[in-house]
């Protein structure tokens, strides 16, 4: 698959290479004041009424996981890495973001084990502004999909307003949530879970682009299964998870 982001450098280098436009690149590599500011205007509008009626079929989305140093921002905890993926539709287009990020806390030896980061691989990795810029500018205004999607959503949103003091304006859909909504008998909620049910091969767990990248086939399973239930665009989305 085709990584036009990855780890400390090669986002800059697709830049260069035309990867965005000139006005996208140029904001990326201006001044903090001007960088602060580019990352406030992907957060906002977002939220467009007529995203509503686009078919989940033709829907343009970004599959993404964060791994963190731990559970609980509001104790001080931050996002190690980002994973992103973007889903055209049903179809998995192959475009990923990947990146570590330099936490400001200590990563706790569980997370080390959990998740392979040790603190002497994010040692020269970016900031959470640069990071938290090229994932925003990569989603760009994408509906954003997750699964268990409370955690990142927070961690997200905390670091928005921690770098720019902005809120996430994207749309954000939860796999998770979906899949219980279709299948309530199942007293389920992990990601192995799910893809068993799904029969999807797991693959590397804990690593948040190869997370992304399997709740991206788990998210174009669901389409599929929401179709049978006539459940074609967003908002039929959005009022079939409100049932009661």
């Amino acid at each position: 698959m085709k990584e036009p982001m990855k780890g400390t450098g090669g986002f800059w280098d697709a830049l260069k290479g035309g990867g965005l436009s000139p006005r996208i690149a140029s904001m990326l590599g201006a001044p903090s004041a001007q960088q602060i500011a580019f990352v406030r205007s992907l957060t906002k509008g977002q939220r467009r009424p007529e995203t509503l009626h686009i078919p989940l079929s033709q829907l343009k989305t970004a599959v993404f996981d964060l791994e963190t140093t731990g559970f609980h921002y509001h104790y001080g905890d931050e996002i190690l890495s980002f994973g992103t993926v973007k889903v055209d539709g049903e179809r998995i287009t192959g475009e990923v973001y990947y990146s570590l990020c330099k936490p400001a806390c200590s990563i706790p030896e569980r997370i080390v084990e959990l998740t392979g980061i040790t603190p002497e691989m994010v040692q020269d990795a970016p900031p959470l502004l640069q990071a938290l810029r090229e994932f925003m500018a990569f989603v760009d205004d994408r509906v954003l999909i997750a699964h268990g999607s409370a955690h990142d959503k927070a961690f997200l949103d905390v670091a928005l307003w921690k770098t720019t003091k902005a809120h996430l304006g994207h749309r954000v859909l939860d796999t998770m949530m979906i899949a219980k909504k279709l299948e309530p008998e199942r007293k389920i909620s992990s990601l192995d879970d799910w893809l068993t049910v799904y029969e999807i091969p797991i693959g590397q767990r804990h690593h948040a682009l190869e997370d992304a990248k399997m709740t991206a086939v788990l998210w174009k399973a669901l389409i599929g299964r929401l179709r049978e239930r006539s459940v074609i665009t967003l908002g039929d989305l959005y009022a079939f998870l409100s049932k009661t």
